[in-house]
């Protein structure tokens, strides 16, 4: 079986786009969290977000009209520029039949949604234009990427929510070991909206003002955005061309716990973390760290951290949740933490937990490394997705070998 590397990083985020301004961010623990100013939140008791602040898509795309595109379109297309240029892949020696786009989201063109539906409500459907028709369809996001990269092959849009990225990554594996590719561009996009915003909120999801994963306090998420999109390609590739190796994807795991539309279930959770084991041929105690999706609900990091106990033990490796930082960008959240996985095992550092304070009795054995990044050793790190619908997703990725 052919081997699978990330050769290159395209995360454009709250605190950074690309992979060194994102990697400094991580590293010094920064907030990308802001009262929200894509649309107007003063009715809403909870108005803080992870926008991607004053981007600019014509500063990254090529080859896209930005005008003809949705915002998660642009996320998605900018993400994938970017990890083009970090792998420093000159895409015109690369058979484009054999290089394909994989896109997780959670909303689509969320915020072309809610356009369209303001203007039909307010004046009917003769008053919706055409580009905003145009940009509507959730499949645009890979194709997005295929356009703009000048993508021959697979062009394809998982909505699995928010373990999107997950999913395309673990496509993007089976496409390249079987043979059927020699690069692909997987991860994700969204987009902060109003709906989300009020969705969450009327969940009792949503917390006020900081997201604090794994603290006794935790409240809840806060809505983030962006797109983040790994270069993967088989290791002989990578060599051929001399290509700069931040890791290798060992494999995945994937179920549904088909239980409940969003409380998480533990014994689901802990089987996909053994088939994700058992697919990349690791076992826990090879594991040093994990990027939980720890969301900050008292649920999800309750019921996340008992499935990894389940599984590691009592002593389980170090578990953070870069959503402190980010805010949880949905489709696109799996894809920042495999892009934090693969700069770990690159750059030996644990990224943080940042809005830590109080110890939870009832999580007293995860290590969520407070407030502050550390320096480590990581060859292995598993990088957990989880979502609405029960749909879980988990993909490790190691040293290059």
């Amino acid at each position: 079986m052919r081997r699978v590397v990330v050769t290159g990083l395209g995360p454009v985020s709250s605190i950074g786009t690309g992979v060194t301004a994102f990697g400094a961010a991580l590293r010094a623990g920064r907030s990308g969290i802001s009262r929200i100013s894509s649309f107007d939140p003063s009715g809403f008791p909870h108005r803080n977000g992870g926008e991607v602040r004053d981007f600019d898509p014509a500063a990254w795309l090529h080859r896209l009209p930005p005008e003809r595109w949705g915002r998660s379109s642009q996320f998605a297309a900018a993400a994938a520029r970017l990890a083009a240029d970090d792998a420093k892949l000159d895409l015109d020696t690369v058979d484009r039949g054999r290089a394909h786009a994989v896109i997780g989201t959670t909303s689509g063109e969320s915020v072309v949604v809610e356009a369209f539906t303001a203007r039909l409500v307010e004046a009917g459907f003769d008053a919706v234009p055409a580009q905003l028709v145009e940009q509507l369809p959730a499949g645009r996001l890979a194709h997005a990427v295929s356009e703009e990269l000048g993508l021959r092959g697979e062009s394809l849009t998982l909505a699995t929510a928010c373990s999107a990225s997950n999913y395309a990554i673990g496509y993007a594996y089976d496409l390249l070991v079987t043979g059927e590719a020699d690069v692909v561009f997987a991860g994700g996009a969204d987009s902060v909206c109003r709906w989300a915003h009020a969705g969450f909120y009327r969940l009792g999801a949503l917390t006020e003002s900081a997201c604090s994963p794994f603290d006794r306090d935790r409240s809840g998420i806060l809505t983030g955005e962006g797109g983040a999109v790994l270069a993967l390609e088989t290791r002989e590739h990578a060599e051929a061309r001399g290509a700069h190796i931040y890791a290798e994807v060992l494999g995945y795991g994937l179920n549904c716990d088909a239980n409940h539309p969003v409380a998480p279930d533990r014994d689901s959770i802990a089987e996909c973390i053994r088939i994700a084991h058992r697919n990349a041929g690791v076992t826990p105690d090879q594991v040093d760290y994990i990027c939980a999706h720890g969301t900050g609900t008292p649920a999800n990091d309750l019921v996340e951290a008992q499935a990894v106990l389940e599984v590691f033990g009592p002593k389980p490796p170090p578990m953070s949740s870069i959503k402190s930082m980010i805010g949880h960008t949905m489709g696109a959240a799996s894809g920042f933490g495999a892009i934090a996985s693969a700069l770990a095992i690159d750059q030996g550092f644990l990224p943080p937990t940042i809005n830590w304070s109080h110890p939870d009795p009832q999580l007293a054995d995860i290590d969520p490394v407070p407030n502050v990044a550390r320096p480590a050793t990581v060859r292995l790190v598993q990088n957990n997705g989880f979502a609405f619908g029960g749909n879980n997703a988990i993909v490790l990725l190691g040293a290059a070998r």
